[in-house]
């Protein structure tokens, strides 16, 4: 499966542009699974997207990535910050949490604090700082 090339900041047709793994093999997802959220300024999110969409098609990271695009969004919080979510397959399972927080410090240069969420925190239309799982 070829990856998804576009730039966020471009796509105006639907709000996510997404990245999956291909390379590695990865568990498969859970009930309990979750993700990093990003959040980048809209002026930096191509570059940073260019960064994080590399290393999740290697298989550093999660299973996939996605990030919001140029299409308006009506959970986004602030009109100039877009917001990069890295999926892991398991909240509980601290190891692969902190390893893939790890790899967006190393290689796509992520060096503010990041929270993590649950999917199905998400699923149920909870938004809000207080849900955070991990805070980093």
């Amino acid at each position: 499966m070829a990856g998804d090339a576009r730039r966020p900041s471009e796509v105006q047709d639907e709000p996510w542009v997404w990245a999956h793994r291909m390379s590695g093999d990865y568990p498969p997802t859970t009930a309990r699974s979750g993700k990093w959220l990003v959040y980048v300024d809209e002026s930096y999110v191509d570059n940073a997207w260019e960064a994080v969409r590399a290393a999740t098609e290697a298989g550093r990271l999660g299973s996939s990535a996605k990030v919001a695009s140029a299409y308006r969004n009506p959970h986004a919080t602030c009109a100039r910050a877009k917001v990069i979510c890295v999926y892991t397959y398991d909240w509980m399972d601290k190891a692969d949490v902190t390893r893939v927080r790890e790899e967006l410090r190393a290689s796509c240069a992520v060096k503010r604090a990041i929270s993590y969420k649950a999917d199905s925190d998400t699923l149920a239309d909870n938004y809000g700082p207080g849900l955070a799982k991990y805070r980093a």
